[in-house]
C-alpha cells in the first residue's frame, strides 16, 4: 500500500533534519493519512478511502464525497476514486 492520499494525490515530500551543531540529514515528510468510511448520498453506498486528513476536511467543507469528486481534477484521483467519481455522475444524470 502506498503512502499517497487517494483523493488528493498527496504524497511523501522530502528534506532536512537539522541538528542543533547545524548537521544536516536528509529525512521523509509523510501525510498523515486515515482509512475512512465515506458515504455517498447520490448513490447510498458507503466507501472505505484511505485519505490524509486535510482531504478529510476538505470533504467536509465541499459539503460531502459527490461535491468533492465533482470538483476534483482526475490527475490526482486514485483509480479506485476515479470509479466512484464516474458511477456519482452515471447516477445523477440518470436522474
Amino acid at each position: 500500500m502506498s503512502r499517497v492520499c487517494e483523493l488528493t494525490g498527496k504524497g511523501p515530500m522530502t528534506g532536512n533534519t537539522v541538528s542543533h551543531a547545524n548537521n544536516k540529514s536528509r529525512r521523509r515528510f509523510l501525510p498523515n493519512l486515515n482509512e475512512v468510511t465515506l458515504i455517498s448520498d447520490v448513490l447510498g453506498q458507503s466507501f472505505k478511502l484511505r485519505i490524509s486528513a486535510a482531504a478529510l476536511r476538505s470533504v467536509d467543507h465541499r459539503g460531502g464525497l459527490d461535491a468533492f469528486l465533482a470538483k476534483a481534477k482526475d490527475e490526482e484521483l486514485s483509480s479506485g476514486a476515479l470509479k466512484i467519481k464516474k458511477e456519482i455522475a452515471k447516477a445523477q444524470a440518470a436522474a
